[in-house]
């Protein structure tokens, strides 16, 4: 199985736990995108679903596939989200937005009764922090953000290059929320709450890709088939009307 076959197949069988009326984050990112598209053959063939966006990619993607749309001012309560990660580890832990939409997949997932992670098994690690940690922040300040989030992560036992993406072009890449992202190589990460907490003290910080306390279960794809972790009927404790 491909590594595209292991996504798409992670993707179907989350597909499959839909159910009609339900209420949905559709994440982003190239698991994700799998996702939606199967989705969208099942709303073609008479599913009724609400499907609320994590990015504008996906906010096109869903509407070329015929999926309804919301958003969380219309649609502040949804029963599940599914979307990929760059890492994930064995207490459901995360490390998101290397396709830059972080802080909107955060928002949506904590508005969200339950989070299914889809992945192949390439992006199972045992210590989260081999993938450089996306760090969403204001334009304004920049250098001093740099400076406060390098001394932060130093106090949490990270140390590593920070460095501001961009994009293919060499031009900025600016988030839809017109934020910039420093991509963080920390290497192992030994405690990811400490460096959450340090994190988001910071100001000029808008939010990181660790995903902690969100992911009530995952899907995992590989050669030798499907494995699932966590329970993927569990649901969080999500604010109610």
């Amino acid at each position: 199985m491909s590594v595209e076959d292991a996504k798409r197949e992670a993707a179907a069988r989350a597909v499959a736990l839909v159910e009609d009326g339900m209420r949905l984050g559709l994440g982003t990112g190239s698991t994700a995108k799998h996702f939606v598209a199967l989705l969208g053959e099942r709303v073609r063939g008479g599913l009724s679903v609400i499907g609320v966006p994590t990015s504008e990619r996906t906010r096109a993607q869903a509407e070329a596939e015929g999926i309804p749309l919301s958003d969380l001012d219309a649609t502040p309560q949804l029963d599940l989200t599914v979307d990929g990660a760059d890492e994930i580890d064995e207490d459901l832990r995360l490390i998101k937005g290397g396709g830059g939409a972080l802080l909107r997949e955060k928002i949506v997932a904590a508005a969200s009764a339950r989070m299914i992670v889809i992945a192949d098994d390439s992006k199972r690690v045992a210590v989260l922090g081999r993938f450089p940690l996306p760090i969403e922040v204001v334009p304004f300040g920049l250098g001093a953000t740099k400076l406060a989030v390098r001394d932060a992560a130093a106090g949490a036992g990270c140390r590593g290059d920070l460095r501001l993406r961009r994009q293919a072009d060499s031009s900025l890449f600016v988030t839809d929320g017109g934020h910039y992202i420093v991509d963080a190589a920390f290497g192992a990460i030994p405690d990811p709450e400490d460096l959450s907490r340090a994190l988001l003290a910071v100001p000029g910080v808008v939010d990181h890709g660790l995903f902690i306390g969100l992911a009530t279960a995952a899907i995992v794809a590989s050669p030798h088939g499907i494995s699932t972790y966590g329970d993927l009927t569990k649901t969080r404790m999500v604010p109610r009307s």
